[in-house]
């Protein structure tokens, strides 16, 4: 049975070089989801949906080994935005939104997600209501790898916002996307590798 690491098979997706953004095309994937609100180091929403998101998408790979299938658990994403933009850039988390997430493959079926949930359950007891199995379509894209401490992003997310997009006559068509390429456990700040994705569309 091949193992699929699609950090490796989309390598595309997962590189970029470091200072500058370059565009890409996204296609659409299946994510395991959760909503919440708040700042990331302090809110239990937060620190539940880390809980939850972990030991479903384990289960889910587990459970795709009986179809003949095995991957690697994709890494960690996040979609973050605020009701005011200037509050995400100047890092005032207590007004952030979010999705966190991780990548399920496209022969993870519903009803392998409901197996999961029910495996969860007998450990961590009720699930979070915003759980669920959902894509997400991001298409034509800019992104750039961060290198450093996810509070040293906001200077690169200024210039992005305030130089770049509107260089190119672009503006936002979703929320800004983060993927966690290092964990933090086991990596200092200043190593933490980070991808920063904005999808984007004609102003």
């Amino acid at each position: 049975m091949i193992k699929i690491d699609f950090r490796k098979a989309l390598a595309g997706l997962y590189t970029a070089p470091v200072g500058r953004f370059i565009e890409i095309d996204v296609p659409t994937f299946g994510f395991v989801k959760i909503d919440g609100e708040g700042d990331p180091n302090t809110s239990p929403a937060y620190r539940q949906a880390i809980e939850w998101l972990y030991p479903v998408s384990y289960a889910l790979k587990f459970a795709a080994k009986g179809i003949g299938k095995d991957y690697v658990v994709p890494p960690l994403e996040g979609l973050w935005w605020a009701d005011e933009p200037a509050d995400f850039v100047a890092r005032r988390k207590d007004r952030w939104r979010w999705t966190m997430m991780i990548m399920a493959p496209d022969f993870i079926t519903p009803p392998f997600f409901e197996a999961a949930i029910e495996k969860a359950k007998r450990k961590l007891g009720d699930a979070p209501s915003s759980l669920r199995l959902e894509p997400l379509t991001e298409g034509r894209s800019l992104q750039t790898l961060h290198v450093g401490s996810y509070d040293d992003e906001g200077p690169a997310l200024a210039r992005l916002h305030d130089e770049i997009m509107p260089t190119q006559g672009l503006t936002f068509a979703g929320p800004h996307h983060e993927i966690y390429l290092s964990d933090p456990r086991k990596s200092v700040p200043a190593k933490l590798r980070t991808i920063l994705r904005q999808p984007v569309k004609p102003r």
